[in-house]
C-alpha cells in the first residue's frame, strides 16, 4: 500500500454557461490517491474531511474510486475551495479559499500510531505540506518515519497562497531533507530558484539533501528523472488534444509511483531504482498524465487505458 497525506478540496471550474460553476473533487494529494487507486495500487488517504456538503461529496468521490479512508479525520471546519480560471492551452490559474478550513488543522493525535500493513511509501505534497498550522505537524510525523518507509514529496508550488519566495523555499527545504523521491515541475523549480536551469537546481537538491531521485516534468517537453546514482533519464511527452491540464501532474506522480511499486522498487529504504525501471515508470506516468489532459478536470485513467496508449506508441510491457 501507498499512504498519501494531504488535502482533498473542491475545485470550482467554469461551466459551459458563463454564469455557472462546476464543483469538482480536487486537491493534489486527493487526485494522486484517486489516480493510484484507478491504476490498481492499494492506497489510503490521510486527510481531514469536512462534515459539510462539499466534504460529503469528497468522501463519496474518494470511496467510489477505491481510496481507503480509514486514516481520514472527520472535521468540523468547512471544506477548502480552489477557484479555477484558464489561460492558454488549458493551463489552470488557481485562487484558493483556505482561511480556517479543514485541510490545514492537523493535530498530532489525529495522525496514525501505526501504518497499514505492507505500507511501501508515504506520499506528501502541495498545500498541506506548507500551510500552517498542520504542515509542521505533518513534517514532524513524517520525519519520525523516514528511516523505515520511503518518503515521496510533490513540491507543486502555489505562489498565490505564499508569495514570499524565501519563506516558501524554506518550508519546502524542510521536506527535501527527509524525502527520498521528489517530484517538481520545471515551473516549480524556476519559481523557487529564479535564473537557474531546472535540471541544475534538481541536481543541487540531490547534492545538498541526499534525495535518491528527483522527477521533473517539463509539460510538452516531457519528463526527466535525476538520480543520486548519476543517471538522468528523459522521456518525451505524449501528444494529445488537451481539454485542460488539471490533475495532470498529480496523475504523473501517481503513474510513476504505481510503476515503481509494481516493479518492487519501493521495497527498501532508501529506494534503489535501475535505469530501465525508471524509464518504464516515466513512460507510464507520462502516458497516464496525457490521458488526464484529454479530460476536463482531474479525471485520471485506469491502468488498461494507459497500457493501451503505450501499446499504440510501441511501448510494450506492463507498468
Amino acid at each position: 500500500m501507498i499512504v498519501v497525506f494531504g488535502e482533498a478540496l473542491i475545485d470550482l471550474m467554469p461551466a459551459d454557461d458563463p454564469d455557472q460553476w462546476r464543483a469538482m473533487p480536487g486537491g493534489g494529494p486527493a487526485n494522486t490517491a484517486v489516480a493510484l487507486a484507478r491504476l490498481g495500487t492499494p492506497v489510503a488517504l490521510a486527510c481531514r474531511l469536512s462534515n459539510d456538503a462539499f466534504g460529503r461529496r469528497l468522501r463519496r468521490h474518494l470511496k467510489e474510486n477505491g481510496v481507503d479512508l480509514s486514516l481520514a479525520v472527520s472535521a468540523t471546519e468547512p471544506s477548502s475551495l480552489a477557484v479555477l480560471g484558464f489561460a492558454g492551452q488549458g493551463v489552470p490559474d488557481f485562487r484558493f479559499y483556505v482561511q480556517g478550513t479543514a485541510d490545514w488543522q492537523w493535530t498530532a493525535h489525529e495522525l496514525p500510531d501505526r501504518l497499514p500493513p505492507a505500507t511501501r511509501a508515504l506520499h506528501f505534497g502541495t498545500l498541506a505540506s506548507v500551510l500552517p498550522p498542520g504542515a509542521e505537524v505533518l513534517l514532524a510525523w513524517a520525519t519520525g518515519h523516514a528511516h523505515a518507509t520511503v518518503i515521496t514529496y510533490d513540491v507543486n508550488v502555489r505562489p498565490s497562497l505564499l508569495p514570499d519566495r524565501r519563506a516558501y523555499r524554506d518550508r519546502i527545504d524542510a521536506w527535501l531533507r527527509i524525502a527520498h523521491v521528489v517530484k517538481a515541475s520545471s515551473d516549480d523549480l524556476r519559481w523557487l530558484h529564479p535564473g537557474r536551469d531546472p535540471f541544475d537546481a534538481a541536481r543541487d537538491w540531490i547534492d545538498r539533501y541526499g534525495n535518491r531521485l528527483i522527477l521533473i516534468t517539463f509539460g510538452a517537453q516531457g519528463a526527466t528523472a535525476v538520480s543520486a546514482d548519476g543517471f538522468p533519464v528523459h522521456v518525451p511527452s505524449v501528444p494529445v488534444d488537451v481539454a485542460d491540464t488539471v490533475g495532470a501532474g498529480d496523475t504523473f506522480t501517481a503513474g510513476v509511483l504505481h510503476s515503481l511499486f509494481a516493479q518492487n522498487s519501493l521495497n527498501v529504504v532508501p529506494p534503489t531504482v535501475s535505469t530501465s525501471a525508471m524509464d518504464r515508470a516515466l513512460r507510464f506516468g507520462s502516458a497516464a498524465a496525457a490521458i488526464t489532459c484529454t479530460r476536463p478536470g482531474a479525471q485520471p485513467p485506469a491502468a488498461a487505458a494507459v497500457t493501451d496508449l503505450l501499446a499504440q506508441l510501441g511501448d510494450a510491457g506492463p507498468a
